[in-house]
Parts: C-alpha cells; structure tokens; sequence
C-alpha cells in the first residue's frame, strides 16, 4: 500500500488547481486499490474539502503519515516535511534565483523531488502539463483586450467563469472584425489556443494565402520554426537543423508581422534561437501587429513587446514601440500586450481535470509496475540528499556559485 496525499497550496496569489478532482481519485482507487489517499484540507481548492469526503476519502490538516505528496506549484520551506517524496513545479530545472533556497532546503530536508515538468518520456518529449489550458485561457484573453482596447465588446474574466464550456458560450456573444491573426508553436499550448480560434469559427489559411491575400473575414494562420526562421547561408533544411543549430538561423517573423493585427504567441522558445522581433523591428511602419497575446511569456526574451509578466487581476498593458515603454494598454497607438505567466489558474477546473487525467494515464501507474518505462527514475531530481546524476548541473546553483544571468 502507497499512501498519497493532496497537498494543500500555499503559494501567494492563491493558485486553485489541484493535481486530482474527487471523481479521478475514485477512478484511481478502482484501478489500484492499493494505492491510498488523503487531502490536506484547503479552503482556496477549485474542490472543496466537503466534496473530497462525500467521495469516500479522509480530509486532515495533518498529511504527515503519506509518503508520496502531489502539489501544482513550489511548497514554500516550512510547509516541507522531511523524508517524503514531493510532486510539483519547482522551477529551479533552470537555475532560477528565486527558487535557490527551495532546492537547498529539499536536499537538507532529505526530500525525494519529482517536477512535473521532467515527467517525460524517454524521448525527452513531456507527458503532464498545463500547456493547453494557458492556450485556451491565452486566446481567450486576446480577445477580451481587444474588446476593451477597442470598445468593441466585454468579455468577461475567464477566472470569473465555471468552466471552459461557460469561457466558449461568451465568446459565442461577440463577433470578431475583418483581421489576420497569427499563431506560432506546435505543442500543447498552440493547439489550445487553435481550440479557441476554431471555436470562434475563424478560418485557417496557409502560410501562402496569409502572406499574400486579402480576406474579408477573420483569418489565421499557425506557423511553426522553419516560417518566422530562415538560415542564413539560404539552405532549406528541417526542423531538427533548426533545433540542433539555432545560431545558424535568423529571424524571418516581419514577413507576417507586416500582414497581421494580433499575434498569439504559443511556440517554446529555446535557448540560442532568434529573437521574433525587436524593439527596433516594432519601431518600423511596416510593422502592422497591434495586439499581442504572449502565452510563451519570456520576458526581454524574443517578443520585444513582453517587457514584463502581467497579472490575471491586470492582464493588460500597452507597449509604446517608439520609446520602448509601457504606457495604458488604451492609448490610441499602443501595441496591446497580454503576458500573463500563470494562465492555467484561470480554468482552475478544467485545468485540474485534465492534468489529473495525463497524471493518472502516466505516473501513477508507475508506482505499481515497478516503474518499467522509467517515468518516476527519469523526473526524479533528488535522493538521499543529493542531486541526481541526469541533475548534477544543478550543483553550482545549489552551493550558490554566481548564476550567468541572460541578456
């Protein structure tokens, strides 16, 4: 028997997702009967602490009797209990400074450490994540500013809302003007927000049609590396060059920035690769995109625009291109920019349903069958103390040597 416990969040703002709705804790509970459970009691949870128990399970303050503890985002030091394993976000794969001392506090407390975030598969490609719910929520929020940048309509806050069924009826109520709106990515996050477009019945047009038509309804296009990419000694290769050798790339993205009113940003953005534009590029005539909806959210990073994270109580500001400055995201000539960096929180149902879904399908089942496919041995970070072998670059950050900061 393996005793699990939901573990309460404590994270300032408030986040309400959880890894398991009272339903999938059920269906665990059939499919592995010895697999326990217990919730910490909480009274920000998208679930209350009533519906847990009406589903047959045990609501404490004190979880300290489980092994395994699954949370969403970093448990803050003193919450840490010695000796556990511990699931979550823990941001610190990259060296983040602001998550330093939660690392040096995991090895002194002996903590086993899982990051959602290395749950993948033995090809490196991830199995658990948010990443369609930020694109959902993303779109969603791209439009609303558009609403109130313009005075075109008012969609209301998607946090707001039930659910994803009551963030599609809104949208259902508002009708988009003639535009071309552009999305990058591949991954999860792109096809949530291509989720929103198709819902709005907005059409898709190729890269071809996009750059070179005019339409008299709202069209968009999603474009991947090798579009808004181009090498710089002319050769057409593939995405793996691309990946494998960024430097040897430039940026080709103003071909659509001069053809587009938005832009849905919901690529991964690797290290080394071109920036989409600059603050230079934004200052151009030929630069058309007003409206910037930046799920990827890398600040200073490869949208010039993005000059810090926003918030889901403020989504909104706007980028004032010539002087390389925020100003009131309703000023006639700002670009209107959405960074919010904690998107998912919106949904905090749907959100939790369908990670909990992903987390039942791939990890848990680890824990049963002696971990066959390697899941739990690849995320595991730290054991008895130390970092383990595939996170031992970690150790520099750990003992506290400088940190290169990026440009």
């Amino acid at each position: 028997m393996i005793k699990f416990a939901l573990i309460k969040e404590r994270k300032t703002p408030p986040d309400r997702r959880v890894v398991f709705s009272p339903e999938k804790l059920q269906e665990i509970r059939q499919k592995f009967p010895e697999a326990d459970f217990k919730v910490e009691s909480s009274d920000i949870r998208i679930f209350s602490d009533e519906a847990y128990r009406q589903a047959g399970f045990e609501v404490s303050d004190d979880v300290s009797d489980c092994e395994v503890m699954l949370g969403v985002k970093e448990v803050p030091l003193p919450a840490l209990i010695p000796n556990k394993k511990y699931f979550f976000f823990s941001h610190t794969i990259k060296k983040q400074p602001y998550n330093r001392d939660l690392l040096r506090e995991i090895l002194n407390k002996n903590i086993e450490l899982y990051d959602h975030e290395v749950i993948v598969k033995g090809s490196g490609a991830r199995l658990i994540g948010f990443g369609r719910y930020a694109g959902l929520v993303g779109a969603y929020n791209g439009f609303r500013g558009i609403g109130l940048k313009e005075g075109l309509f008012e969609l209301p806050k998607a946090e707001n809302l039930p659910d994803l069924n009551a963030m599609c009826a809104e949208l259902d109520k508002i009708r988009i003007p003639r535009m071309k709106i552009v999305l990058t990515g591949s991954g999860k996050v792109a096809r949530g927000a291509k989720e929103i477009l198709d819902h709005m019945k907005i059409k898709e047009v190729n890269v071809n049609e996009y750059l070179e038509e005019d339409f008299d309804e709202p069209v968009y296009c999603r474009i991947d590396v090798l579009d808004y990419n181009k090498r710089r000694d002319g050769k057409v290769l593939d995405n793996k060059d691309f990946y494998k050798h960024p430097e040897e790339y430039e940026s080709d993205f103003m071909r659509f920035a001069r053809q587009s009113d938005m832009f849905i940003a919901g690529h991964f953005y690797g290290d080394g690769a071109p920036a989409f534009f600059t603050a230079e590029d934004a200052k151009s005539p030929d630069f058309k995109i007003k409206y910037i909806a930046d799920i990827s959210c890398d600040i200073h990073g490869p949208v010039a625009s993005t000059i810090r994270p926003s918030t889901i109580a403020e989504p909104f500001y706007g980028y004032d291109a010539q002087n390389e400055m925020e100003v009131d995201f309703r000023e006639k000539d700002s670009i209107l920019v959405m960074a919010v960096d904690n998107l998912p929180c919106e949904l905090p149902k749907d959100a939790s349903e369908g990670f909990g879904e992903m987390f039942l399908e791939h990890v848990i089942p680890a824990f049963f069958n002696d971990d066959i496919d390697g899941v739990l041995k690849r995320a595991k970070m730290t054991s008895a103390g130390k970092l383990t072998g595939k996170f031992d670059y970690l150790e520099d950050y750990v003992k506290g040597e400088p940190i290169k900061q990026e440009d």
